[in-house]
């Protein structure tokens, strides 16, 4: 369930367009104005609004954001007036400078939650990684945007129970690379995958993610143990990701940023629940009580609208 709260009377994008304008004008930038009407509209509403801008005053609108604003604030900005596949674009631009020689800066990385995410695939978002890495990047990339899902949420039974038992011939071998078991994985609907795993663990005694936990320092089981959680519960992987972001000492703003952008108009109620429950605390106020000024009002329009009116709605979270 998306977080994002859009006014039941939309301006047209020619209002909008020109309250941006406005706003950029004089001897400040209104930073309230820019949240108050970006924030609050749908990825297909800024689209119209970045063409009527361009073609009203010849000029691109992202341009004259990156010209007006600055810092955490801008990048949040940014990233959220993308195109999803620009977006996607970008996201897998920066990762591929923030790779190290190892993967355990990949799984803190958006690599792999813009793998798990992408509408489609691109020739943009092609990722140079180690062998090791390389088929399961590709295959995840290539597969999970063309999905199989049929029926979303018809579950084929018997199909669950084979490849159950297929997954376990191939961990239990250690075949962590084999083909049968990336395919089973990367091509079926989120359905199928749960009643997969929910066949292994009844009929294996323990979840598959325990089984893979005897090689849990190998890189790529690592990869695959987090591949898993996001297929099958995204919200606990991002939970993870912006608990890590705001617990570390100093705010990782860059993976804060990523998350509240890229899943406000995805899942990021569910998100929201998951953090509560996790830490006891409302994601929202960690997010207010660890960011500050523009930048803080911006992340807080993605997610926080309903408990700004009334305190006592944080227990609803």
């Amino acid at each position: 369930m998306a977080s994002l709260k859009i006014p039941a009377n939309v301006p047209l994008p020619e209002e909008d367009s020109e309250q941006l304008r406005k706003a950029f004008k004089g001897w400040g930038t209104n930073e309230g104005m820019i949240i108050s009407i970006l924030a609050h509209r749908n990825a297909e509403q800024r689209s119209f609004i970045r063409a009527v801008y361009a073609a009203n005053y010849n000029k691109d609108l992202l341009k004259e954001l990156d010209k007006e604003l600055s810092g955490d604030f801008e990048r949040a900005v940014m990233l959220w007036t993308l195109e999803p596949v620009e977006r996607d674009a970008y996201l897998a631009k920066e990762s591929t400078k923030m790779f190290t020689k190892t993967t355990g800066f990949l799984l803190k990385s958006p690599v792999l939650d813009l793998l798990l995410s992408f509408s489609k695939p691109s020739k943009h978002t092609k990722l140079a990684t180690r062998p090791l890495l390389r088929r399961m990047l590709r295959t995840t990339h290539l597969e999970i945007s063309e999905r199989y899902d049929g029926n979303a949420d018809e579950v084929n039974m018997k199909l669950a129970s084979s490849e159950a038992k297929t997954l376990h011939k191939k961990i239990t071998e250690k075949a962590y690379t084999d083909e049968d078991l990336i395919r089973i994985l990367t091509t079926r609907s989120k359905a199928q995958i749960m009643a997969t795993l929910n066949h292994f663990k009844d009929k294996f005694g323990s979840s598959i993610n325990k089984y893979l936990k005897e090689d849990s320092e190998d890189e790529y089981v690592q990869l695959l143990k987090t591949t898993i959680k996001c297929l099958t519960y995204p919200e606990k992987y991002y939970e993870k990701v912006l608990r890590r972001a705001i617990n570390k000492v100093g705010t990782d703003e860059w993976a804060l940023t990523r998350v509240v952008t890229t899943r406000a108009e995805v899942d990021m109620e569910r998100i929201k629940e998951e953090y509560l429950r996790r830490n006891s605390v409302p994601l929202d106020r960690a997010i207010a009580n660890d960011t500050s000024g523009d930048y803080k009002d911006m992340l807080l329009a993605f997610s926080v609208m309903t408990i700004l009116k009334t305190t006592s709605s944080f227990h609803c979270l």
